[in-house]
């Protein structure tokens, strides 16, 4: 068996950067993932790159483009007539964006000399002489071993009880992200991230959407005022969204796909899709990694049991990302990953999850970062806000772009940044200074005194610091 200094299983965005990462601080670095292509090549990446954030980003990008030209365009003075959506052009778009990704992580491989193995891998037994034993499917009967192991095997979607996935009519984020054709009526199960987002790009290409939430709330762990924002401004575009809804019986037909449900005040429905997403959260992946054999725990929801610094119950044995505790984003994946490289290397670097951004990538953006006005009121947290609309803001004006607002929550007391939230043009990139502020330990004032270019978007961040002291500007 080969050895190695750390095998890292996975290679998504907690696999693949923690594998570079331990390769940089000199260790010698397997990588396995079991990922493939259309033509069955390797696909490292994970979810985040093969049905994830890449390429739900690449058809909302060109969904957004066709939105712009049939109803927007004209507001610049460009006429454009005879528009229509080439869908299968969309499609092969979005898959040769993914593969630029493939490819650069195999690139990244290459250039910092961390061996890559193209297959699914499982624990073969408890360590011996010190190093675990690896078994790979492919090439058959390759087993390596290593004295560090990282599992970063990502989640998959869940399922409805008794309804599976068949990727025609009832569909995971898989394949929502394939379907050949605008369908005319579209169901979601979900109104979290993925169920808006998906929503969000057949809606823009001219599906009717109806999407059916089981929570009373619009967006819970999102700021209420943003979250009210939100649901002002996707009702409006044309998403039919009911909340308190109970799904029952799925009944995947043919042509189509019936769902009947209960609504809030108790009301028995049916209605009929050309195709549903299902986008009810998602379960760790551990299938086949067969972790028992070498003393790793699973607790009850099949997520690898960790300590704060990602350790497992096994020695020299660690898991980040999707298969444990935290919310599931490539980013923070990608901070477990440099983290556990570095404590194998003797480091002790620090993760504070109260700083990590979330972002749901529809139009308007949503980003947010750190306490919503609603956990600061349960806790008992004295604390002031401020917000800055985008109808105020030069740079959105331009843009045509004014919906949404800036919201910045800082201590009463201390004004340290307990909070950022954004909805509107480019809220992902705005949220960045945010986690910085926050980072550093930043209060309000401090954002409100830097200097931010004129005219940009970044501005309403600015303005809402300055609100936070009741002294905006330019609203």
């Amino acid at each position: 068996m080969d050895p190695y200094d750390v095998i890292v299983i996975g290679a998504g965005p907690g696999g693949y950067i923690a594998a570079i990462r331990a390769a940089q601080l000199g260790f010698k670095v397997a990588c396995i993932d079991a990922w493939k292509n259309a033509k069955g090549g390797p696909a490292p990446g994970g979810t985040c790159t093969n049905v994830g954030c890449i390429p739900s980003k690449a058809l909302l990008q060109s969904s957004e483009h066709y939105e712009h030209a049939l109803h927007h365009f004209g507001e610049h003075g460009i006429t454009a007539t005879g528009v229509s959506m080439d869908v299968a052009k969309m499609l092969g778009r979005k898959d040769a964006v993914v593969k630029q990704n493939n490819d650069g992580i195999l690139y990244l491989f290459k250039k910092n000399k961390v061996m890559f193995f193209h297959g699914r891998a499982r624990f073969a037994g408890a360590p011996a002489d010190g190093r675990y034993p690896i078994a790979i499917s492919e090439p058959a009967n390759t087993t390596i071993a290593g004295t560090h192991v990282i599992i970063a095997t990502g989640s998959n979607a869940r399922a409805l009880p008794g309804v599976a996935f068949d990727e025609d009519r009832v569909l995971s984020n898989d394949g929502a992200l394939r379907i050949g054709e605008v369908p005319k009526r579209l169901g979601v199960i979900g109104a979290g991230v993925i169920g808006l987002e998906m929503g969000s790009v057949w809606r823009r290409l001219g599906a009717d959407v109806t999407v059916l939430e089981g929570l009373p709330n619009f967006l819970g762990a999102v700021d209420e005022q943003i979250a009210k924002e939100a649901w002002k401004l996707f009702t409006k575009q044309g998403l039919k969204i009911s909340l308190g809804v109970k799904v029952g019986a799925v009944r995947p037909g043919e042509k189509e796909v019936s769902v009947e449900y209960t609504t809030a005040d108790g009301k028995t429905e049916t209605a009929s899709f050309d195709r549903l997403i299902v986008s009810i959260g998602r379960v760790p992946n551990t299938d086949g990694l067969t972790p028992e054999t070498a003393g790793v725990k699973l607790d009850e929801r099949g997520f690898v049991v960790v300590d704060e610094d990602c350790r497992t119950s096994a020695p020299n044995v660690w898991a980040v990302g999707d298969v444990v505790r935290g919310p599931m984003l490539a980013h923070k994946a990608e901070e477990e990953g440099v983290a556990v490289a570095e404590r194998i290397a003797g480091q002790k670097p620090h993760i504070d999850f109260n700083c990590i951004p979330w972002v749901i990538y529809t139009s308007p953006e949503i980003a947010w970062v750190g306490k919503t006005e609603q956990q600061l009121k349960a806790e008992g947290v004295a604390y002031k806000a401020g917000s800055f609309p985008y109808l105020a803001n030069g740079r959105a004006r331009a843009l045509g772009n004014t919906d949404g607002l800036v919201k910045i929550l800082a201590d009463a007391t201390t004004d340290r940044v307990l909070g950022m939230h954004a909805i509107g043009p480019m809220a992902s990139e705005l949220i960045a200074e945010g986690v910085m502020a926050m980072e550093f330990g930043a209060s309000s004032e401090d954002i409100a005194r830097i200097c931010h270019a004129h005219p940009t978007l970044s501005e309403a961040t600015k303005e809402a610091a300055l609100a936070v002291d009741r002294r905006s500007l330019n609203f």
